[in-house]
Parts: structure tokens; C-alpha cells; sequence
């Protein structure tokens, strides 16, 4: 994050004329520059189309250039000795009073010199406003320039003293031309549906998780709360270094901390579930919705810790469903696998594990990858967003977190084939010619084998998903539950075939 301020730099102001003894008005005043932006904020720029403004002296040309009326308001002060001199003067209606043919009332039109031209105002010189000869000092304008910059640099160090100056000595209500909102911020109520109603009702029930391994490993993640016993869901790469004898902290938005521990672990899916060890009462946990209902285009909401900067709240929609995603964190060489949502809300490191919300702050997914522009993978990596965010969708992430509650133990769905892992194999996932360690790829009593597939068949679709490789076969099957039915279509000898597989299943992920 960057802490350098950004701006326009700001012009040399002027220095300021003696104001006149007797003027009219309020003399208006303009100035140029901008405050030191605050991090992550740009300066507003200027309005396209500004409204008509009163008339004001113009910073870079004060008077009435030949041709055109003087400003309303603006008063000369004639100098002792120095008798006013008569300029033609045009008025909208006609002439004003007390002016004749071709000569000029009082007060005269303001001078056509440049601004500043009107001297120092010292006694015996022409005063501020008043005409004065055409005799420019160039080597004083020079010093007036250098002695205006340290000036505003000056300003600019004592800034917050002049300005608690000026407001206790301009503190007359009937000068402010501010206008103040009706009540006050804390009577503001968003309305339901908006990000930031959604947003104030889910951070309460988001954690940011950090795990420290036995190795002195570790890292920061997300979670949130999913049941009131006080069940915490999140990625499996979030706690993977502190699963075995390491320290897992969970903090609440409000700053709470508690102590937690893991409850079970699936590396192939990656969803953990940890459980605070005490538990708070009055545990919210996040509504969950239904992926199989989310349509491209619908918005999304991630909450998280990216880069450790807890409770931040991210806007996108989704930008793609049952998008093939096999990722890992490169600490070891199994990787996991989803028919994963898409979205283009600012996922970071430190996002994983957090909840991915629809526009009514239900749950619809697990922020667990991002593509990379750097590592051109799918990953956890020290990347930063660019726009490819994917979450596993709550439905499959629902089963599994249920499952490790409930045993400890993940069970994933098979069709008890070995598959090439190639991710860029032509046409579809290829049935391998043998299983690990030398067995049949496709043994008789599997379910493939009791539906006929054997090694060299090439699996094309499963059910209406086009499959083009072995991970987005293995990313489809897991999406189902063992006992589930579904259609494999695929090729063999050139010829198309279809075979009805009843899903079997492994438990664990060491076997």
C-alpha cells in the first residue's frame, strides 16, 4: 500500500493587495491547490460542465480587458493626487448615470493590467485596482515568485495553526455558506440490499484466522462462522501449517480473539473446519444461499483479511460458473480441485477462506484461488488481483463442511478410473493405460468397470458438462455425492458411446 500523496501541484498565488478602505462587498478570492490526498483517495476532479458563478476576479487577469464590461462589485480607490482616468465604458441597459457622450463615470472601470501590476500599494503608488502605468519590474516579479513559494511552503507547515486562527476569529454563522445535512449520521439508515447494509449485518460473523505452524510457518486467512457452536469454515491451505501441533487464533471484527483448533481437513477440496475452543453466546452465523441458483452477471460480495487487513469488503458479480480449477499452495504436491464460481471482486492472499456473498449477503461460495498474472497459475500465491477471483460454490462446500463435523474425515465421490492429470490434453480426460502402481486403470468391480469403460476411452462429457481434461473430470465428480448418478459420454475407436456410472467413494485423503 502506498502512503504517497497525489495531487496537482499548486500555483504560485499572487501576493495579496491592501484591500480598499471602503469596498461595496465581501471581496471574492479564488485559489489554487489541492490537500494531500489521503491513501487510496484521488483528488475529485473538476466538474465537466460547472454551473454559471457570480462574477469573480479572474487569478490571472484582474480589470476590464477593451471590450468587455467591468465586474460587478469591484471598486477602484483613487489614489491622492492621482485624478481617476476617464475609460469608455459600455453598459448592458445603456449608460449609466453620470456618464456623457464618450466620457466615464465614477468609479472608473478596474484597470487592464495584469494582475499584481498594480505595485505594492505603498504610500505615493498607485493603489490596488487603480490604472498604473505600463512599467513592469522583471527582476521583481522574479523575487516575487520565489518569495510566494516559500510562503506557501511556510502555510503549508503551520497550516492547522492558522486554520484554528481564523475560525475562532470567523465563527459568525452568517458567513458560512455550508449547508448541513438533516440529522446525523448516526440516524442514517441504508437501505436492505445495499453493500453497505449487507456488509454491516455479515462483518460481525467474519473471522480473520491466523495460524502458526510448530516451524514457525504460517500465515493469515479468512473465515466465517457457521454454526452456532461455534463452528468456523475456510480453506484447508489457511490452517494446513498449524494442523499438527501449531496455534490457530480466530478474530472477530470487533476485535475479540479466541483460541481455536481443527476439526477435520479435506486437501482435495480444500474446506477445513475449525472449532473455537470457547465459544462465545450469540454466534451469528452466515446465511447460507444456493449456487446451483447463481446466473452470471449476479452480484457478489467478498469479505476478508488481504494481505492481513482485516474486515475488508470487495464488490464484483460472477463472471463465470463450473470453471475448472486446480490449485495448490506449492508447499506439496497434492493439489485441489473445483467446478469453481468466477468473480471479478478483489480477491488477494489473505481472502482465502472467506465468505463470497450474493446481493442478499447469503453465502455462495468459499474465496479459495485467484489467477495470477505473475505465476500465469491458479494459486495462493503473493499475487496480487487482476480481476480472476474463485470460490468453491457453498453447496459442495455445505457437504464437505458437514462431513468433517460429523467424522473428521472427507469422502470423495469416484468412478474408480485413473484419468491422464494432463490439463491440456486434446478432446477430453484420457483413461490411463495403467493405475498407480502398476494396477488396472479401470478395475472390473469399479464403478467405470461395472459400466464398461475401459483404459484408452476418452470421457468427452459427464451429465451436460463438456470435460476437456482430467482436472475438470475429477473437478465435475467431486461436485456430486457418492450414490449419485450420473451420464459419462465418451470415445473409443472413433466411435461415441454413453454409459450410466453410479459414483463410488474414498474416504480420507491418504488413500
Amino acid at each position: 500500500m502506498s502512503t504517497e500523496n497525489e495531487g496537482t501541484a499548486v500555483p504560485a498565488a499572487p501576493s495579496a493587495p491592501p484591500v480598499p478602505a471602503a469596498a461595496p462587498g465581501p471581496a471574492a478570492s479564488d485559489s489554487a491547490g489541492t490537500n494531500p490526498a489521503a491513501p487510496g483517495h484521488e483528488p475529485a476532479p473538476p466538474a465537466a460542465n460547472p454551473a454559471p458563478a457570480p462574477p469573480v476576479h479572474n487569478p490571472t487577469a484582474q480589470g476590464t480587458q477593451p471590450g468587455h464590461e467591468a465586474q460587478p462589485g469591484y471598486m477602484p480607490v483613487p489614489q491622492p493626487g492621482t485624478p481617476p482616468q476617464p475609460v469608455p465604458q459600455a453598459h448592458p441597459q445603456g449608460a449609466g448615470p453620470g456618464t456623457g457622450a464618450g466620457g466615464a463615470g465614477w468609479p472608473p472601470p478596474p484597470s487592464s493590467y495584469p494582475y499584481g501590476g498594480g505595485g505594492s500599494g505603498d504610500a505615493g503608488g498607485p493603489a490596488w485596482g487603480a490604472p498604473v502605468p505600463p512599467a513592469p519590474r522583471k527582476k521583481r516579479a522574479g523575487g516575487l515568485v520565489a518569495a510566494v513559494l516559500a510562503a506557501a511552503l511556510v502555510a503549508g507547515g503551520v497550516g492547522g495553526g492558522i486554520g484554528y486562527w481564523v475560525a475562532e476569529r470567523n465563527d459568525d454563522p452568517t458567513d458560512s455558506t455550508t449547508v448541513s445535512a438533516s440529522g446525523t449520521t448516526k440516524d442514517f439508515k441504508r437501505d436492505a440490499g445495499t453493500v453497505a447494509a449487507v456488509a454491516a449485518k455479515a462483518l460481525p460473523s467474519v473471522v480473520t484466522i491466523e495460524a502458526q505452524g510448530g516451524d514457525g510457518e504460517g500465515g493469515t486467512g479468512t473465515g466465517f462462522v457457521y454454526d452456532k457452536q461455534g463452528h468456523i469454515v475456510t480453506n484447508n491451505h489457511v490452517v494446513a501449517s498449524a494442523a499438527d501441533g501449531g496455534d490457530l487464533s480466530v478474530t472477530f471484527s470487533n476485535g475479540k480473539q479466541y483460541d481455536a483448533e481443527v476439526v477435520g481437513r479435506a486437501e482435495g477440496y480444500d474446506v477445513a473446519v475449525l472449532k473455537l475452543k470457547s465459544a462465545p453466546s450469540g454466534l451469528a452465523p452466515l446465511p447460507l444461499g444456493n449456487s446451483d441458483k447463481v446466473a452470471v452477471g449476479d452480484s457478489t460480495i467478498a469479505i476478508g483479511a488481504p494481505f492481513g487487513l482485516s474486515n475488508t469488503v470487495t464488490t464484483g458479480i460472477i463472471s463465470a460458473k463450473n470453471r475448472p480449477v486446480a490449485s495448490g499452495d506449492g508447499q506439496n504436491s497434492k493439489a485441489s480441485y473445483m467446478s469453481a464460481l468466477q468473480t471479478d471482486a478483489s480477491i488477494n492472499p489473505g481472502n482465502s477462506g472467506g465468505p463470497l456473498l450474493d446481493a442478499g449477503g447469503a453465502v455462495i461460495g468459499i474465496n479459495s484461488a485467484i489467477q495470477s498474472a505473475g505465476t500465469g497459475g491458479f494459486g495462493q500465491s503473493q499475487a496480487g488481483s487482476i480481476g480472476l477471483g474463485f470460490a468453491i460454490p457453498v453447496n459442495q462446500a455445505k457437504t464437505v463442511a458437514q462431513q468433517l463435523i460429523k467424522t473428521g474425515e472427507p469422502v470423495y465421490p469416484v468412478i474408480g478410473a485413473t484419468v491422464s492429470m494432463d490439463p491440456k490434453s486434446d478432446g477430453g480426460a484420457v483413461i490411463a493405460d495403467r493405475g498407480t502402481g502398476d494396477t488396472p486403470a479401470v478395475p472390473s468391480d469399479s464403478p467405470a468397470g461395472k459400466a464398461g469403460l475401459k483404459a484408452g476411452d476418452v470421457i468427452t462429457k459427464l451429465d451436460d458438462r463438456v470435460i476437456d481434461s482430467g482436472p475438470t473430470l475429477i473437478s465435475e465428480i467431486w461436485t456430486h455425492k457418492p450414490g449419485d448418478q450420473v451420464t459419462l459420454t465418451y470415445e473409443r475407436d472413433g466411435k461415441t458411446s454413453t454409459a450410466e456410472v453410479t459414483l463410488g467413494q474414498r474416504e480420507g485423503d491418504d488413500s
